[in-house]
């Protein structure tokens, strides 16, 4: 935490000198009561004491004080706030591993439930793109605020819809960051906000280097976020292994700043797009948080206000 005016923070002396004396005022009555040396009749005459209740409102009414001083200093934090514009751009496997079955009902249907639900969550205002890739990439949505076209992509994916045979897995970064840069360029931007999420079950095996296309994905300024979905029991066809492979998926998304995540069932591919939508919907910004520190001081203040009239009939 920062701060606007960290020199006002200098008050909370006065704060300090306020409980110092509080306690010596408190220590100085213990001994005048110890005066009193017939503790019999002192019992008889003498109310019974509030106990620490008698110290409660004057507590909260100093810590109320100190908070009051710290908004008064103006700090300031982290604040996750949402975003107002972004583009995201879906890549999905279309390969024929994605058939396999080991994930319910196959790799691929599981996939697209699951990238269905991540997209309507988005922000209605937020600009949304699909790409299907196996031994190429394919643009299906161009990036758009109409989720119907895109829940309509979503249902056109299908084993081999993006070219047969292979995962050209940095051709679909590629795809997509051609998208974001047309989108630029019809807003007048040069690097609008925007994210790239690849969904794959394997290694890239044509097209473009997944490092080259991370490098792309550097200098423009988008992270790419992946997952890699499935398990090493996968099988296609007479029994063709098709164990999911995940390190070139890791290893661009270490290299764009981007997230990793691994799905084996269609809940933790479900938790990965919402880690993701946490973090593509909202940014972080630093902003002045003296409101919060303001807000609860004064409800110390109306609580101790409150157990000073309900106790001892008086304000503090």
């Amino acid at each position: 935490m920062t701060w606007l005016s960290p020199e006002r923070l200098w008050l909370l002396l006065g704060v300090v000198a306020l409980v110092v004396a509080y306690v010596i005022a408190q220590r100085r009555r213990s001994k005048y009561a110890v005066r009193f040396t017939n503790l019999k009749l002192l019992d008889r005459v003498a109310p019974k004491r509030p106990g620490w209740r008698r110290h409660l409102p004057a507590s909260l009414f100093l810590a109320m004080l100190g908070l009051l001083v710290v908004g008064f200093a103006q700090p300031q934090a982290e604040v996750r706030v949402p975003r107002e514009r972004a583009t995201v751009l879906v890549a999905v496997d279309v390969s024929r591993s994605m058939l396999a079955a080991d994930v319910a009902p196959n790799r691929l249907d599981a996939a697209k439930e699951a990238a269905r639900g991540f997209v309507e969550d988005l922000p209605e205002q937020f600009n949304v793109g699909l790409v299907g890739f196996a031994g190429q990439a394919s643009v299906f949505v161009p990036p758009g605020t109409d989720r119907a076209q895109i829940g309509t992509g979503i249902d056109r994916l299908a084993d081999g819809s993006a070219g047969q045979g292979g995962t050209a897995i940095g051709d679909a970064i590629s795809a997509a960051l051609e998208q974001i840069r047309s989108v630029g360029a019809e807003e007048g931007e040069e690097v609008p906000p925007a994210r790239v999420i690849v969904l794959s079950d394997g290694a890239n095996t044509s097209g473009l280097d997944p490092a080259e296309a991370a490098r792309m994905s550097n200098e423009l300024g988008v992270p790419v976020d992946t997952i890699s979905f499935g398990t090493a029991a996968g099988t296609i066809g007479d029994g063709q292994q098709v164990p999911v492979d995940g390190e070139t998926l890791q290893a661009v998304a270490e290299a764009t700043g981007g997230r990793y995540f691994e799905a084996a069932n269609t809940d933790e591919l479900n938790n990965a797009y919402a880690d993701i939508g946490s973090s593509v919907g909202y940014e972080t910004e630093v902003r002045e948080v003296s409101a919060w520190f303001i807000g609860i001081g004064l409800v110390l203040a109306v609580i101790a206000a409150l157990a000073s009239m309900f106790w001892f009939a008086r304000l503090p």
